[in-house]
């Protein structure tokens, strides 16, 4: 959830209609994971002040690079041989002038990552968005996006090439990625999380524009006011 509203935050306005027949249910879930980033995520990325964002910060370096072979293989799959290629070389050089990815030299040196993932890959496909959905723990999604995650659990090469409990491992980096990022950007997520008068349709908002950007879909069209929705009921 963290993640999706740092990169959502300085999207550029892109306005489609929003599709969410689940709102009520959605909602519920909503407020179970600001109770969660209330009470742990929130507390957690800031524990240790500037020592500890720093040790955040390199574990997250590790998981970002973990990470890559994955985007690697939607790259293909997408038949994007350039980003492929990129995301290739970002991980040659973070794996080793990087140390194993506790360091990212490839953006000091003009190669910056280029995600993707299976999401995407299935909008390449010509697969429709689906209706709007929040996930517990995960935060905003679409069901394409939902069933792109499940698949993406899959394609990391890493994945059948690691076993326990270095798995374990990788989990854990990408854990405390998250609590990084939440805390590198707290002030953001907190005006959307707590600073909103509706964070729900604001967070909702936030990731439907983001990601319709992030897939080339910048066609506007009519979109509902966040802050004028009558959420009597909810």
């Amino acid at each position: 959830m963290t993640a999706t509203l740092l990169a959502a935050c300085t999207a550029p306005e892109v306005t489609q209609t929003i599709n969410d027949p689940y709102e009520k249910q959605n909602r519920a879930v909503h407020e179970f994971n600001k109770k969660l980033d209330t009470a742990i995520l929130k507390p957690l990325s800031g524990a240790g002040g500037e020592g500890g964002g720093m040790v955040l910060k390199t574990v997250g370096n590790v998981a970002g690079n973990l990470d890559t072979p994955r985007m690697v293989v939607n790259d293909l799959l997408q038949a994007n041989v350039e980003d492929a290629g990129h995301n290739f070389m970002r991980l040659l050089i973070n794996s080793t002038f990087g140390i194993a990815g506790l360091f990212d030299p490839a953006t000091a040196w003009g190669l910056p990552s280029r995600y993707s993932d299976f999401g995407e890959t299935m909008h390449v496909w010509g697969a429709s968005e689906g209706v709007y959905q929040e996930l517990p723990l995960l935060g905003p999604s679409t069901t394409r996006d939902t069933a792109g995650r499940m698949v993406d659990l899959f394609l990391n090469p890493l994945s059948y090439a690691v076993t326990a409990p270095e798995t374990y491992y990788i989990a854990g980096s990408k854990a405390v990625s998250t609590l990084s990022a939440r805390g590198e950007y707290a002030d953001s997520v907190d005006d959307v999380l707590y600073g909103s008068a509706d964070s729900y349709a604001q967070t909702r908002l936030l990731y439907l524009q983001n990601r319709r950007f992030q897939l080339g879909q910048t066609v506007e069209a009519e979109e509902e006011d966040p802050f004028a929705l009558d959420t009597e009921g909810f």
